[in-house]
């Protein structure tokens, strides 16, 4: 496997940390003391576990490139994460925008 396709899949795996790091801080944002709760510390641990896989994913790919993987994979799967876990509702224009962005990281893979 080359470095750029890794580094493309670090960048996703790197969102779903930071959508389990979200996750906590959500649980957090229910508590009456949100920043002295464990959900908070738990979060932000896991959030702060990603730099150094960063450093390797910026060798490799443009800032550009990774804002965008980046940023879609974490649309999809916090979307996937309030609809199961936080019974959230998307409506339809959500889900067009959803789509677009999906059709981005298509072309950004494609033609980057």
């Amino acid at each position: 496997m080359e470095n750029r396709t890794l580094a493309i899949l670090v960048t996703i795996a790197f969102s779903m940390v930071g959508v389990i790091g979200d996750y906590f801080l959500k649980l957090a944002s229910a508590q009456p003391q949100a920043l002295r709760s464990k959900w908070f510390a738990i979060g932000f641990a896991v959030y702060a576990s990603t730099a150094f896989g960063w450093v390797f994913v910026m060798k490799y790919l443009k800032l550009s490139t990774i804002g965008v993987v980046y940023s879609v994979s974490m649309v999809l799967l916090l979307t996937t994460i309030g609809i199961v876990f936080f019974r959230e509702a998307v409506s339809a224009y959500e889900v067009a925008g959803i789509a677009m962005a999906i059709g981005s990281l298509v072309l950004l893979v494609r033609f980057a």
